[in-house]
């Protein structure tokens, strides 16, 4: 439900195409009649030179897995996946900037960060990792630029993810529960001035838009652990909990108007289906009946129907000019 599935370290070739370990050719398989760029100068079929940047189409694939291209002037040549790009691709790449340095962004303008996670949640273990959430503010002139800042970083400290201000806003107004969580995390490790002013705005953020996010991605989560039950007795217990966690949590934020984020008295009954201590029919009977108890908060809940749109992007656009006059 967050950003946070992008892989790190993986060793990239030209712009979409992953390299392996061993150097192996990036991108997958091209059909006959893909529309390609030269990456190199190469021989052509009748003596000639088919020149780097020159235009064809994939004819035919060698029996040494190279690429026959069919030049744009009737030529012929021969190449492999990795001297090859898409048309698209080459344009992209021939007016690329260098992309702006994401961690250098979290260093210098994070303006909150929180532990979220099993310790925010008063579930964790000698075993639990120390998870962390942030906020940072790419410079205004960043944004004049073609190459635009990262709307999210994974790192550059371990279990660190941290999302741009506006990326930010934008899933929190949609009632994301994990953006919502850093906002009323107990474990803040980090807040600036404007971290204060986004931590005052966690009531905007609020409204009955968490029943359908909250409950919907349950709903869905639990049907594919279900057929994990039934093929192997054994579903991932562990998310199991978390999604029971989101459900009690749901409730107190249609009940109350406030995130709840630690579970409290739920502790142990909670690390006790961590465990797989609690039977499959017990879980669902409790997953059916908090979503009934949802349903029933729903009806009477003091959330506004939608979040307070304007006063974020009120916010936000202050944010934008004070960055601006930083400079």
């Amino acid at each position: 439900m967050s950003e946070h599935g992008l892989q790190r370290g993986a060793q990239r070739g030209p712009r979409g195409a992953q390299w392996g370990p061993g150097g192996a050719q990036p991108g997958p398989q091209l059909p006959v009649g893909t529309q390609v760029v030269m990456r190199v100068a190469a021989p052509d079929d009748q003596g000639g030179t088919a020149q780097r940047g020159a235009t064809g189409r994939v004819a035919g694939v060698t029996g040494d897995g190279r690429y026959t291209v069919r030049l744009v002037d009737g030529r012929e040549t021969v190449a492999r996946r990795d001297q090859l790009s898409l048309r698209t691709v080459y344009q992209d790449e021939a007016i690329e900037l260098e992309q702006p340095d994401g961690d250098r962004l979290v260093h210098e303008h994070t303006i909150y960060a929180a532990v979220v996670g099993s310790r925010a949640f008063g579930l964790d273990t000698d075993d639990s990792d120390t998870d962390t959430r942030g906020v940072y503010v790419a410079p205004t002139e960043a944004f004049w630029s073609l190459a635009k800042p990262p709307t999210h970083v994974d790192g550059p400290e371990p279990e660190w993810f941290s999302w741009e201000v506006e990326r930010f806003c934008e899933l929190a107004l949609k009632a994301n529960p994990n953006l919502l969580e850093v906002l009323h995390s107990p474990l803040v490790v980090r807040q600036t001035p404007l971290g204060e002013e986004l931590v005052g705005l966690r009531q905007s953020f609020l409204s009955q838009l968490v029943y359908q996010t909250y409950s919907g991605y349950v709903l869905s989560q639990f049907k594919k652990l279900e057929t994990d039950f039934r093929r192997d007795g054994s579903p991932k217990w562990k998310h199991v909990m978390h999604l029971i966690r989101l459900l009690l949590a749901a409730r107190s934020l249609l009940l109350e108007a406030t995130l709840v984020v630690e579970v409290g008295p739920h502790r142990d009954r909670l690390l006790a289906v961590k465990r797989g201590e609690v039977p499959w029919d017990e879980v669902e009977r409790w997953r059916l009946s908090l979503h009934e108890e949802l349903d029933q908060a729903l009806q009477r809940t003091v959330l506004p129907a939608t979040p307070d749109v304007t006063t974020v992007d009120q916010w936000l656009r202050s944010v934008r000019r004070r960055s601006l006059g930083d400079a």
